[in-house]
């Protein structure tokens, strides 16, 4: 039997988390149908009254197919060069897809000190209602060609699963979706036990169940199951809501907005 979730219908503004395994063919090109299908759900989702904002990873995926390159660059500054052709080919493409459907983005890109900042904090805020209010789709990523992982100046997020929650936050958005390669937060990882559950809701991400998050996670991004508990926990603590969904199938997206139980729930228990 399905449970109806009463309250995710109402979501009005909802931030879509999408990674780049999911952006990407197994054998490391675009996955131009995933692109499309990403951009008619969302697309429909804003013309049926919702405010959406995507939160996509892939600049590095993608700038690795568009420099025909088989391997991730190992030093920071490669990464870093790569990722540069790869956003701005990413967003090429989600522009080029969502035009389709008449629909227009506009690109934020982020980090960490940004939203450290007050005076930064408050115009990305600024800049997030003004592309919501003028019917824009922000795409958000995080600014990989710059940002910097050092103990004296961390301008990184660590992964976009970090990111999403914060974007969330800023925005005070009513629901946070992260489509991942994972179908939900299991007991054990179900690609290594036939016999792993399936936690439909959860409402308080404690030691206890980070202690089972596991080593899943995908050959492309830099999050696992241990970033998405964590982001779910940042929600939580701001009494905000978050669903962990499959991406094999953006249009899965109808159907959590319309309040079936599908992947995991995390939700306070006040909701």
């Amino acid at each position: 039997m399905t449970i109806k979730r009463e309250t995710i219908g109402a979501s009005k503004r909802i931030v879509i988390k999408i990674g780049t395994s999911s952006i990407m063919m197994a054998d490391g090109t675009v996955n131009y149908q995933q692109f499309d299908r990403l951009a008619y759900v969302l697309s429909s989702l804003k013309q049926a009254g919702k405010e959406i904002i995507l939160v996509s990873s892939g600049a590095i995926g993608v700038g690795m197919d568009k420099l025909y390159l088989a391997e991730r660059p190992k030093t920071i500054r490669q990464q870093q060069a790569v990722a540069a052709v790869g956003q701005s080919e990413m967003m090429n493409l989600y522009s080029r897809f969502f035009s389709h459907y008449k629909q227009t983005v506009g690109q934020i890109l982020m980090t960490r000190d940004i939203v450290e900042f007050p005076e930064s904090h408050k115009n990305v805020v600024n800049t997030f209602e003004t592309l919501l209010d003028m019917g824009i789709i922000p795409v958000v990523n995080e600014n990989d060609a710059v940002a910097v992982d050092e103990l004296e100046h961390e301008t990184k997020f660590g992964d976009n699963d970090q990111l999403s929650a914060i974007v969330a936050e800023i925005t005070h958005a009513d629901l946070l979706i992260m489509l991942s390669d994972v179908d939900g937060f299991y007991d054990k990882n179900p690609s290594k036990f036939a016999d792993a559950a399936l936690f439909h809701t959860v409402h308080n991400v404690d030691d206890s169940v980070m202690a089972l998050a596991g080593d899943v996670g995908s050959n492309f991004g830099t999050g696992g199951m241990v970033t998405k508990l964590k982001a779910a926990k940042h929600l939580l603590k701001n009494n905000q809501s978050m669903v962990l969904a499959s991406a094999a199938d953006p249009t899965i997206l109808f159907d959590i907005l319309a309040g079936l139980e599908i992947g995991t729930y995390f939700t306070p228990q006040s909701k």
